[in-house]
């Protein structure tokens, strides 16, 4: 099985031209030997994703979708750099091929890597496997995670890779002017924190590589041990704080199971997946803390960022080019974020939170 199974055959508004891309692969992929054919991965809404395949070797593309698309969105340029930085280190991710930045070639930059064989688990919940099968997995990925967080980012080429120091301060000016670009209409709740977050900024104490979107349908796992083969979709990647990373990862337990990666009410020794407060003891060993500061703060930033990210989406909607099937269905999430955020943004200033 691919660890990025699930393949449609490619729409017309998808298509691209195989023999100006074949052209390309000759010139640029070592060992790359044609014929070529390729089918579009049915997942993810941002930059779409396609199998490539040869009579001797599978690739992947990713490309930035045609047509209109906000400022600084689907860099996949950035997630090139980063893979390609990473993957010399010894870090699980694909092994890079080449990046196009000619639009002529394919209509849109894009880039190449190695089509990674293995397992990936859309369901955080992990109903297909045994009890101690699925504290192997969720250990694997906190393990993955602070391997990650203890990366020499400047070693592996990446030391302007972000800039250093202010990283929430810049995240949430980020996603509130993403948000503003592609808003479609006034969300009281977002326009609150939109006010609170920058005047309740946390202390940023170290700097890391940050994946930005660290979840388990993102990763794919070796086939038959509970081990992280690659990491996948690095589009929001940059350096920052590496609680931004670890607090997106910890929202999956105060998110009720969805069929994705919440695993809310589902911890505990019958079920095999570690607490929260497990996870976050590991997580420390690994990295050398000596715990996390109060969460509410990030669960309000992270659910902000989902919200931007998701009105994203639904612009994309409006304009015609969103990338994936379930876009519609994802957009409509937009409003119940919104309310979670404000909602942690509550409980935070209850707890002693304060401008």
């Amino acid at each position: 099985m691919t660890g990025m199974e699930g393949t449609v055959d490619v729409a017309a508004k998808d298509r691209i031209d195989l023999d100006r891309l074949a052209e390309w692969m000759t010139a640029n992929v070592e060992g790359f030997v044609g014929p070529l054919s390729y089918a579009k991965f049915a997942g993810g809404q941002s930059n779409p994703t396609y199998r490539l395949d040869t009579p001797h070797r599978a690739y992947v593309l990713r490309r930035k979708p045609f047509g209109p698309i906000l400022p600084s969105a689907h860099a996949v340029e950035r997630e090139y750099r980063v893979i390609a930085g990473l993957h010399p280190t010894g870090f699980p991710v694909p092994k890079p091929y080449g990046l196009c930045e000619d639009a002529t070639v394919i209509g849109s930059a894009f880039y190449v890597m190695e089509m990674v064989e293995g397992r990936t688990i859309w369901d955080g919940a992990m109903p297909a496997l045994s009890t101690p099968d699925r504290r192997a997995h969720y250990d694997a990925m906190v393990d993955t995670l602070a391997a990650l967080h203890a990366t020499d980012f400047a070693a592996a080429g990446l030391g302007d890779y972000g800039k250093p120091g202010n990283y929430f301060e810049r995240q949430v000016a980020r996603w509130t002017k993403q948000y503003r670009a592609a808003e479609t209409e006034h969300m009281p709740r977002v326009e609150k924190l939109i006010e609170w977050l920058p005047r309740t900024l946390p202390e940023q104490t170290r700097t890391s590589i940050v994946h930005g979107d660290y979840r388990v349908d993102n990763m794919i796992f070796a086939d038959r041990e509970p081990r992280v083969i690659a990491v996948l979709d690095w589009e929001l990647s940059t350096l920052g704080d590496p609680l931004a990373d670890f607090s997106y990862f910890l929202m999956n337990w105060v998110t009720e199971p969805e069929g994705r990666s919440g695993v809310r009410g589902l911890t505990g020794p019958e079920t095999g997946i570690p607490t929260i407060e497990e996870v976050v003891a590991r997580y420390c060993a690994a990295t050398g803390r000596d715990g996390v500061p109060q969460l509410d703060w990030y669960f309000a930033y992270n659910l902000f960022r989902l919200t931007g990210i998701v009105q994203g989406i639904k612009r994309r909607i409006i304009d015609g080019n969103a990338s994936s099937a379930k876009a519609e269905e994802t957009a409509a999430r937009v409003y119940g974020l919104a309310d979670a955020a404000w909602g942690f943004a509550e409980n935070a200033m209850a707890q002693g939170v304060r401008a």
